[in-house]
């Protein structure tokens, strides 16, 4: 997760919300890291976790995620919860609560409906504080430059 943290802190500094992720493979080897980059690239979809998946894939040479563990700062919207469903991730772990857009316990839950066909192990809170530390930074700086 720290190194989840530093990819956000990199995305504020390039203008993005800064959330960061990381895809931890099955022998706990790093296969992806990567910060939102939707301003920087101009593409709705570039948020870190759907970055840091395409990248897993590439490394892994397969879409099934199976045995992975995708570390997020803040919890996935709904995009992103779909896409850790769609790749059959393992597990999920992110720090920060997102209490507007959050699709893994805060609006929804989207990995664990039954009525999709994979079901997503997911925990959160962990380093929560620095996480939502470096989101409170980033739009209180965003608020004092309007």
């Amino acid at each position: 997760m720290a190194l989840a943290l530093r990819h956000a802190e990199e995305a504020a500094e390039g203008g993005d919300v800064p959330v960061g992720a990381v895809v931890v493979g099955p022998r706990g080897e790093l296969l992806a890291a990567a910060g939102n980059r939707r301003q920087r690239d101009q593409d709705p979809t570039a948020h870190a976790e759907i970055l840091a998946l395409r990248q897993a894939a590439q490394a892994l040479g397969s879409w099934r995620l199976v045995h992975c563990t995708l570390y997020v700062t803040v919890e996935p919207c709904p995009m992103c919860a779909a896409a850790c469903v769609l790749a059959r991730l393992g597990q999920l772990v992110y720090g920060a609560k997102d209490p507007k857009l959050g699709f893994v316990g805060s609006l929804a839950n989207l990995l664990e409906d039954p009525r999709l066909h994979h079901r997503v192990a997911w925990r959160g809170g962990l380093l929560a504080d620095q996480a939502a530390g470096v989101l409170q930074a980033f739009f209180a700086k965003r608020r004092k430059s309007r």
